[in-house]
Order: structure tokens, then C-alpha cells, then sequence
């Protein structure tokens, strides 16, 4: 076996997940079987109107991969470049998830910009499943706020978290 062949893929999935939906987890699911191990990088710091902290985003992501039984997945949070803590952990890949022409023009001119700063580390995109098209996790925030119900678009404890979040006491 060459040393390539051996080597320890690991792969970064780095976002706000503000909160996570079903959309990003089916894109760690994929990327898990994708890698030998992927670190789900919550940044710390997005230039968004964030409803959690980033340690609440961290749990969140403990939950639902704990009852996900993804055993290759683990979740840190960070801060700075993405391209430089993906190298800082020794990643080979970033993932990005694309659900529209919007999210591939954005993410192509991050990841030339992160292939600049890091060569050796590779864009991985991957296409969102069609029930999660339209699924982002500022719309389901804002529906949210206004009564409606995103339970079936979010994993069952970060709905409840954003039910306590909002100081609802219906089902988001």
C-alpha cells in the first residue's frame, strides 16, 4: 500500500449552522461516507445575525450527530480562515453544500480564493437533496419568529432549541 493510499482522509464541513437544519445534515452524513473523518467547523464569528452562540451551534451539532450515530464526525468551532484551520487540523478537503446558482457563484469564488491561500487542499462541493432546495437556515429562523412550523425541516432537538430560543410554547 502506497502512502497515499494509507493516508487519513479528513474532511472540514465549516458554516454558521445558525441553527443546523436537515439540509446540513444530509451534507454531513454524505461527506462522512465521503472521508475518514469530518470535523463539522462551526465559525465562531459570521457576519450574520446569529440567534445562538457559537457553543449552543456546538451542541446542537453534538445532539444531532450523537443520535445520527456518525462515529467518524466531530464538531469543533473556530475562528480566522477557514483554508487556515482546515491546514491547522490537517484537512485535505473543504465541504461546501450548494443548494442554488447563488450558493455555486459564492462558493466558487471562496473556494479560489481558499485553493490561493491553500493549494493543497481541495473544494468538495456537494448538491442538496431536492426536499432541502429551498431550505436555509436564515428563512427557517424568520418563519419561525412568525408562528409558522419548520419542524420537518429541522432535526427534532434543534427544533426544540429554537422553540425555547424564540420563547415559543407551540411546536416551532
Amino acid at each position: 500500500m502506497s502512502q497515499q493510499e494509507s493516508r487519513h482522509r479528513l474532511a472540514i464541513y465549516p458554516g454558521s449552522f445558525d441553527p443546523v437544519t436537515n439540509g446540513h445534515l444530509d451534507i454531513a452524513r454524505r461527506a462522512a461516507r465521503l472521508f475518514d473523518e469530518l470535523i463539522v467547523a462551526v465559525y465562531a464569528f459570521p457576519d450574520k445575525n446569529l440567534l445562538f452562540t457559537v457553543d449552543e451551534r456546538v451542541v446542537l451539532w453534538q445532539e444531532v450527530l450523537t443520535k445520527e450515530g456518525l462515529n467518524n464526525v466531530r464538531v469543533e468551532k473556530y475562528t480566522g480562515l477557514t483554508s487556515e484551520y482546515a491546514r491547522t487540523v490537517g484537512g485535505q478537503a473543504i465541504i461546501k453544500g450548494l443548494r442554488s446558482p447563488n450558493d455555486f457563484d459564492a462558493e466558487f469564488r471562496q473556494g479560489l480564493m481558499n485553493r490561493k491561500l491553500a493549494p493543497e487542499i481541495e473544494t468538495v462541493c456537494l448538491l442538496t437533496n431536492l426536499e432541502q432546495l429551498f431550505v436555509s437556515s436564515s428563512l427557517l429562523k424568520e418563519v419561525a419568529r412568525l408562528g409558522g412550523d419548520v419542524t420537518d425541516m429541522l432535526p427534532g432537538s434543534v427544533a426544540q432549541a429554537l422553540q425555547h430560543k424564540l420563547g415559543q410554547t407551540n411546536p416551532v
